[in-house]
């Protein structure tokens, strides 16, 4: 049997990257598997059971957390996302600041974790050499599924849409949404119509500046620039069909769900020039531009909204990629576990 974690996810009511993952492998999942939360969970687990958690852990919240793990002889996974919070503490929650380093060690006490790429995984290998832990278990990437909002991707991209953008991700200062801002606002000064949408809730920590920067736009710009504080998986996909380009300058990522989403619906991306996002940009589709390096983004843009027929060659590079799926991370996870696999990492 395998008991899948779902403190934190079962519970959530706003759609994060680790949500979706959570909720994803689930849907995918064949074969058996129980949802289990702790602290309604008696952890009775036989020896050849499996507990896996997708979840960012803290013994603060768990009580017996750091216990079990020292004593419990069933076999146990875990799917590793990023050390964001150790990176970027100055526009990080405290309270994950504090905890993420504590989190980081226990994943060396599962049998296997899942790094949701291979930036990530040298990223968790080189923090353990660091801290001089001893992993018990092995470290693969598990690659991440393209098609997180539940719809076939389209066979062809024929007419490039309307001069509309897209930007998608938590408001905060890492996913960089007033630097998109300050890129259109140079597209209209040189005389481009484009219109952007904004999706992502607000970080209450962080956020609140960018929300007022977007407000102060939706003011100057009437109807320019449309915030999208919530988006099912319906609007969203429905933003995906009518966008010419997706923008994704983010600073920092584990993984970059939607620069494979937007792969999916034969979306350009112009996207950071970042180690771990250009494991899934550089096959085409994408355009890598410098962090924050505004003249280079503006001119990318203007290119893509202004050259039809580069606009659908790089679609058409998206749409002829193989991307990985959900169901396919869901096997990887079956596949791994049934193999019983118990390997030293390196």
């Amino acid at each position: 049997m395998v008991y899948f974690d779902i403190t934190k996810s079962g519970t959530a009511r706003h759609r994060s990257g680790l949500t979706r993952v959570s909720a994803r492998l689930r849907e995918e999942w064949t074969g058996d598997m129980t949802p289990v939360a702790w602290g309604r969970w008696n952890r009775h687990m036989g020896p050849e059971d499996w507990f896996v958690s997708p979840e960012v852990f803290s013994a603060e919240d768990r009580p017996g957390w750091s216990e079990w793990l020292a004593g419990v002889r069933s076999r146990r996974a875990a799917i590793y996302h990023d050390a964001i919070p150790l990176k970027f503490p100055h526009i990080t929650w405290p309270h994950s600041v504090a905890r993420h380093a504590l989190y980081m060690k226990q994943l060396a006490m599962f049998d296997h974790v899942f790094a949701v790429s291979e930036a990530s995984r040298m990223e968790l290998l080189e923090f353990w050499r660091w801290q001089g832990v001893k992993p018990q278990g092995s470290v693969t990437v598990l690659p991440l599924g393209a098609d997180g909002l539940r719809l076939p991707r389209p066979s062809v991209r024929i007419d490039p849409p309307s001069p509309s953008l897209l930007v998608v991700g938590i408001l905060e200062p890492r996913k960089n949404q007033i630097f998109a801002l300050r890129v259109v606002e140079r597209l209209w000064e040189e005389g481009l119509p484009v219109t952007l949408h904004i999706v992502g809730r607000v970080n209450p920590h962080f956020g609140l500046p960018t929300l007022r920067r977007i407000k102060e736009f939706q003011k100057s710009a009437p109807g320019r620039v449309t915030y999208h504080a919530a988006a099912d998986d319906r609007k969203l996909a429905k933003l995906y069909s009518q966008s010419r380009l997706t923008l994704f300058p983010t600073l920092a990522e584990g993984c970059g769900l939607p620069l494979l989403e937007s792969l999916w619906f034969g979306v350009p991306c112009l996207c950071s020039d970042l180690p771990v996002l250009r494991e899934n940009s550089v096959q085409g589709g994408c355009v890598s531009l410098p962090v924050e390096d505004l003249e280079a983004w503006v001119e990318a843009s203007k290119r893509l909204l202004t050259d039809d027929a580069g606009w659908l060659r790089l679609a058409d590079e998206a749409l002829r990629r193989t991307l990985p799926t959900w169901a396919q991370a869901a096997g990887a996870i079956r596949e791994h576990y049934g193999a019983n696999l118990r390997v030293t990492g390196t």
